[in-house]
């Protein structure tokens, strides 16, 4: 079990007014960003624009798509990992997700509607939208704070962001019967570039595993979030950055619900030049296909997470 403290980790606070591009916070907090990734591959981000009306919004939409009977949510399949339903999985009883594609565009949300709901579910579809969004401002701001803090051209960074593909996943995890543990997801890192978690219902669970071998739970607060660096984004640093390993443990009294904004690149990705040098002498291959990685992931199944780098992609 970890320690309910998130003490340890670094916390960004983005409700900050004067944290703007060029200004002495931001500046700061890209700083910030840049240690709490390469130390801990996560940080705590601190953003209010949520509301507690687009929360519970959100929540409501959650509840309603896990009411749903399982023949309906195993219509929602896709050819990319993860992406599609998971859940009646013996090793994880508890847990139980859904993917969807595009959430940072109402047709993308629209499409997933349609596939739970053939009749329609407006509300449903403009919460989640809405959501994402909100979600995707941390994403894009945390890429543009890493490029910054490297000295990397921010028109790579845009280019980054413009050819990322999003997929939103809801998640909820079911309390323990008698005869079984509190597991709610084993450990793992994420496949992505940056995953954006958040622990919906105000209930935490989310832990995070330091350097050090310690787990660190993580407080739940409908402004707080996490962003975490995923297996890709190691590879884009050259390994600067270090993927964020954590798990969730249920310890809850009622359903836990949770989302994650994973983000993936459709295009090849390069390593930058500026983060190659006598100090940093080039890990990986120069160029990363991220939906091959997948499709290795897939195929190997190494848990490892820089084993499996080092199989798809180290020099």
């Amino acid at each position: 079990m970890g320690s309910q403290t998130q003490s340890q980790l670094h916390l960004v606070d983005f409700t900050n007014e004067n944290m703007k591009p060029g200004t002495d916070a931001w500046l700061s907090a890209c700083h910030v960003v840049r240690t709490a990734l390469e130390e801990h591959g996560c940080f705590v981000a601190r953003y209010d624009k949520l509301g507690k009306e687009l929360c519970d919004s959100a929540l409501l939409a959650m509840e309603e798509l896990f009411g749903l009977p399982v023949e309906t949510k195993v219509q929602k399949t896709s050819e990319k990992l993860f992406h599609g339903y998971l859940g009646q999985v013996p090793w994880l009883p508890l847990y139980e997700s859904l993917g969807v594609d595009d959430p940072l565009t109402m047709q993308g949300c629209q499409k997933f509607t349609n596939i739970m709901w053939p009749e329609g579910n407006d509300r449903f579809c403009e919460s989640v939208n809405e959501y994402s969004k909100i979600l995707g401002e941390l994403d894009h701001m945390a890429k543009r704070m890493v490029f910054e803090s490297y000295g990397v051209d921010m028109q790579r960074c845009d280019s980054l962001i413009e050819s990322s593909n999003y997929l939103l996943r809801c998640i909820q995890y079911r309390t323990p019967q008698m005869d079984e543990n509190d597991l709610g997801m084993h450990s793992h890192s994420d496949l992505t570039i940056i995953s954006v978690l958040h622990q919906l219902n105000n209930l935490s669970g989310l832990e995070i595993k330091m350097k050090d071998g310690e787990w660190v739970g993580v407080g739940a607060s409908p402004s707080l979030f996490v962003v975490m660096a995923g297996d890709a984004f190691k590879v884009w640093s050259n390994g600067r950055i270090r993927q964020c390993e954590h798990r969730v443990i249920m310890s809850a009294k009622e359903t836990r619900y949770s989302t994650g904004l994973f983000s993936f690149t459709g295009k090849e990705m390069q390593i930058p030049e500026e983060l190659v040098d006598e100090q940093h002498p080039l890990r990986y291959k120069r160029i990363f296909d991220h939906y091959e990685y997948l499709r290795f992931y897939e195929k190997e199944k190494i848990k490892e997470p820089e084993t499996r780098l080092e199989a798809y992609c180290g020099v």
